[in-house]
């Protein structure tokens, strides 16, 4: 058995074995990714357009989690490859609002199934049971973190 090899103090620790299963699960994504020049960060930000829609650039990266800097710059690269639009506050000209083009949209549809599919094939050994109640855990530590940041 794999596990047998591993040092037991490290599977004793959840946060080794999540960044040991999403290293698993992600493959298949990364290899996607790059193929199109792109990266983790940037599957984020068209999913995050994908399921909020055109949304002001500030809020993206407060919602994503991510520096407003580097947001620009994963936004540079995805507008320079005909993923996402930018457009001027009419009202205040400082904000700008990003949403996904009709090519990035294909594109963030294709790249979901692709990471949905890797998840299925990657997380298979677990019930659907199972898989819900990893799934509420890991939501709960994420959102436990956000709680906390909030605080302090």
């Amino acid at each position: 058995m794999e596990t047998e090899r591993r040092p037991p103090t490290l599977l004793g620790l959840p946060s080794y074995l999540a960044g040991h299963v999403s290293t698993i699960g992600k493959g298949p994504l990364v290899k996607e990714l790059t193929g199109r020049g792109l990266r983790l960060p940037h599957f984020a930000v068209l999913v995050g357009l994908h399921d909020f829609g055109a949304v002001a650039q500030h809020e993206l990266a407060e919602r994503l989690g991510f520096n407003r800097s580097h947001l620009v710059g994963y936004l540079d690269h995805l507008e320079h490859a005909g993923h996402i639009a930018r457009t001027r506050d009419p009202d205040d000209r400082r904000r700008q609002f990003v949403e996904l083009t009709p090519a990035g949209s294909r594109a963030t549809t294709h790249l979901i199934e692709v990471a949905q599919r890797t998840e299925r094939a990657q997380l298979g050994v677990l019930t659907a049971a199972e898989l819900a109640t990893l799934t509420s855990l890991l939501t709960r530590v994420l959102e436990g973190d956000a709680a906390a940041g909030a605080d302090g």
